[in-house]
């Protein structure tokens, strides 16, 4: 699958707001899409590190429009918990040497509620 046909839009909703200063974004994603293919898609759409994924398939509702009874579609939900820390990474290279590795990802989404 593409990127753009896994990740069909932000849910906004308070709940979803409040984790945003966490780093947790909240997408409605297709529900043929895997944890794998949500935390790749989000990676390339965004530019960011991802985490975390979380997915809840969440289940349509009966509603009634008169005598006539019917039901929403069901669809999948993902909550994805990017990395925030925007300190370098170092490590011991060989013969001892110590690497340092700088993030060449963002720290937020910024598209996420349209701003």
């Amino acid at each position: 699958m593409v990127a753009e046909d896994i990740i069909l839009g932000p849910v906004v909703t308070e709940k979803s707001s409040d984790g945003i200063q966490n780093g947790k974004y909240t997408f409605r994603v297709n529900k043929k899409a895997t944890k794998v293919d949500i935390k790749n898609a989000v990676e390339k759409l965004f530019e960011v590190k991802v985490l975390n994924v979380n997915t809840i398939t969440v289940r349509g509702k009966e509603k009634r429009v008169g005598r006539n009874v019917g039901k929403t579609s069901d669809w999948k939900k993902a909550i994805v918990t990017i990395d925030t820390e925007v300190s370098d990474k170092t490590y011991m290279a060989k013969g001892g040497k110590e690497t340092k590795i700088s993030k060449k990802y963002k720290t937020a989404i910024d598209e996420f509620m349209g701003a």
